[in-house]
């Protein structure tokens, strides 16, 4: 994958694969990824597989882009990469990431963020990024703010948790680049 948007010397991104059944399954109804997420219900194997052979893994035409996470030294598969709610019309779409618990903080975050970013602007001119991030995610607010997003507002009472709602913070990163 020489010369690739999406690889670094680390790991790489690829198109999902039937054989990520598994571990989509295992990520998508993990409870604890659910206040970060739009998730309300656990997802059955056959919507996932519904999701996998129904994707052209195209967001021009599916709207959306998933990518796994992929470990250069083992082929290892540690979390995927999201372009979702994308809006061809002004060029923008929101970012979701979500790392296998077993690989969090060891930089493949930032590294798939960084690939991400680079490929969406780079190749596909996309004007901008954005994501929502729960203002007390320290975590994620520091791994966007890495990788080039500013603040641009907070959203009050954006995310329902078990405890009540709270504040999420309107993260952007724009392509300044002339296309």
């Amino acid at each position: 994958m020489e010369n690739s948007f999406l690889s670094n010397d680390r790991i790489y991104l690829r198109a999902v694969e039937p054989e990520d059944l598994d571990l989509m399954y295992e990520m998508e109804n993990d409870p604890a990824m659910w206040d970060i997420s739009s998730f309300t219900v656990p997802y059955s194997r056959f919507v996932l597989k519904q999701y996998i052979e129904g994707s052209q893994s195209d967001m021009f035409a599916d709207k959306q882009l998933r990518l796994m996470i992929m470990r250069h030294a083992d082929n290892c598969t540690l979390g995927t990469i999201d372009i979702t709610d994308f809006v061809p019309l002004h060029s923008r779409g929101a970012v979701g990431i979500a790392i296998h618990k077993d690989y969090r903080k060891e930089g493949y975050a930032s590294d798939a963020l960084k690939l991400l970013c680079d490929y969406a602007f780079r190749f596909l001119f996309i004007r901008q990024l954005y994501a929502h991030v729960a203002v007390d995610n320290e975590a994620s607010v520091r791994l966007f703010t890495s990788c080039g997003f500013i603040r641009s507002g907070v959203l009050k009472d954006w995310l329902q948790t078990p405890d009540g709602y709270k504040d999420a913070l309107l993260m952007q990163c724009l392509n300044l680049k002339k296309v």
